[in-house]
């Protein structure tokens, strides 16, 4: 051989040992050990049992009160005023396809509202917001004013989203949040917690003697499994909680498992989508406050029947004739068994993966998804039903099961998503190998964290229903 060849073998087994240890240094398996052999496991475990150590629940007369916040920004001002909710231009959040194109409008407002509910000593806040997801930074100003201003914990604050692709954007920093939030403009966190403490402090200012109740209905028509189809299954449950003072103000709050993803990416302006028109037909016939809480949405896709702005009309207000008609029939009570609960989770390390059984090291894709290393669990009883909030797009088949084991004890179970944090996709763990968005993309956190979501969760309902009831 040639010097020349020599020089150029060296060359090629010097590049190839590079390669193959930026390979090592950059890649691994996939996480398979048993979640509950594992740190994170035993340290929430740890959180749990210190916080259902105490009783738990209350039962006594319910005060209640209403708050609500404008959230839709207005753009195309001149000089950007954050405190006022005034941007230049602000995108949209949802679709990663608009590639941080700024909205060009607004089809109809958005809004965060907010519940609060008081029986005796117990005081806890569920809120609304259309928005796509509610950011942990959002969540982190708005509870460090609702702690010194209103004196609440994060324990007290049930935060949910209705996940409309088309609410503001701008709010994420980094690769992933950015490609479905538009470019970050730091400006947008302080206004949308602003909204958020506003609807909580007016809410509590409210407060005023109060009776609630519970309904539900199946609406299997407008969902349908997005991973598998048929195959899989749906939940088709659509739960609400009627709350009235006596001076005769209601408030609806309502939670249906398809993603609101009505509209599509072609829309361009500020829109609620079909939860936004199914608080709106709600509020016009009973004159109150309707709040829509996104459910387990994940790998549930909407049945709208038509496209745009006509399917979200069509879609929204189908699901609020039957809040409406059952309205008058929803037995009301004043004296409320009420608790709450939340844990701080340990999260197993990132598992972002390149192929089915290749991750990126956790160091290397902490840099594309910033999630923290803990997440929130919570749980509100509110008479015989468990609210659930989940920091993710929790699957609705998950939340069949948990919604099953609930029902065989007497009480209903509904989940909701989007509680002030986000840390991807939970969904069921035989969809995990499969390839695409869901499975494949966003699920960030590894195979067993539905197992382990699906057993905190219930360890906090059941420690809800058994709270000082000796059940």
């Amino acid at each position: 051989m040639s010097k020349t060849g020599r020089i150029l073998v060296r060359i090629s087994a010097g590049l190839a040992a590079l390669v193959a240890a930026g390979l090592v240094l950059c890649l691994d398996g996939v996480e398979h050990r048993p979640y509950f052999r594992e740190a994170y496991y035993t340290e929430t475990v740890a959180r749990l049992r210190t916080q259902v150590s105490i009783n738990l629940v209350v039962r006594g007369e319910l005060s209640a009160g209403f708050g609500r916040a404008r959230l839709t920004p207005t753009v195309n001002v001149a000089t950007n005023d954050p405190v006022q909710g005034h941007f230049r231009s602000l995108p949209l959040a949802g679709y990663g396809i608009r590639k941080g194109k700024p909205a060009t409008g607004t089809r109809d407002e958005l809004q965060v509202k907010a519940v609060a509910l008081r029986v005796g000593d117990r005081l806890g806040v569920m809120i609304g917001a259309d928005a796509l997801i509610i950011p942990a930074e959002v969540t982190e100003l708005a509870m460090e004013r609702l702690q010194s201003e209103l004196k609440l914990t994060r324990q007290q604050i049930y935060l949910s989203a209705t996940h409309t692709h088309c609410s503001l954007g701008g709010w994420g920093q980094g690769f992933v949040a950015e490609a479905f939030a538009g470019g970050f403009q730091p400006g947008t966190r302080v206004w949308f917690a602003d909204r958020i403490v506003s609807a909580v402090r007016d809410a509590l200012a409210d407060l005023q003697p109060a009776a609630l109740g519970h309904g539900s209905f199946d609406a299997p028509e407008f969902a349908r499994n997005r991973l598998v189809g048929e195959l899989g299954r749906v939940d088709p449950e659509f739960s609400f909680l009627v709350v009235k003072q006596h001076g005769g103000k209601l408030g609806i709050l309502g939670s249906y498992s398809a993603h609101a993803t009505v509209l599509s990416s072609s829309i361009m302006e500020f829109s609620g989508d079909y939860p936004g028109d199914w608080q709106r037909a709600v509020e016009a016939a009973t004159g109150g406050m309707a709040v829509f809480l996104a459910g387990g949405v994940g790998s549930h896709s909407p049945v709208p029947g038509d496209n745009g702005f006509a399917g979200a009309e069509r879609m929204g207000r189908a699901l609020a004739q039957p809040v409406i008609d059952q309205l008058p029939e929803i037995p009301l009570t004043n004296v409320v068994t009420f608790g709450l609960v939340g844990i701080d989770v340990s999260l197993p390390p990132l598992n972002v993966r390149v192929s089915d059984g290749v991750r990126l090291r956790p160091w290397l894709a902490a840099k594309l998804v910033p999630a923290d290393r803990t997440t929130f669990l919570q749980a509100f009883r509110v008479n015989d039903t468990v609210w659930i909030s989940t920091p993710c797009d929790y699957s609705g088949e998950l939340a069949l099961g948990f919604k099953d084991s609930m029902r065989a004890r007497g009480y209903r179970g509904v989940i909701t998503s989007f509680n002030g944090d986000y840390i991807g996709y939970v969904i069921c763990a035989r969809y995990y190998h499969l390839d695409g968005y869901e499975p494949r993309v966003m699920s960030f956190f590894g195979p067993h964290v539905p197992d382990y979501f699906d057993e905190m969760i219930r360890a906090m309902a059941l420690a809800l229903i058994t709270s000082g009831t000796g059940d």
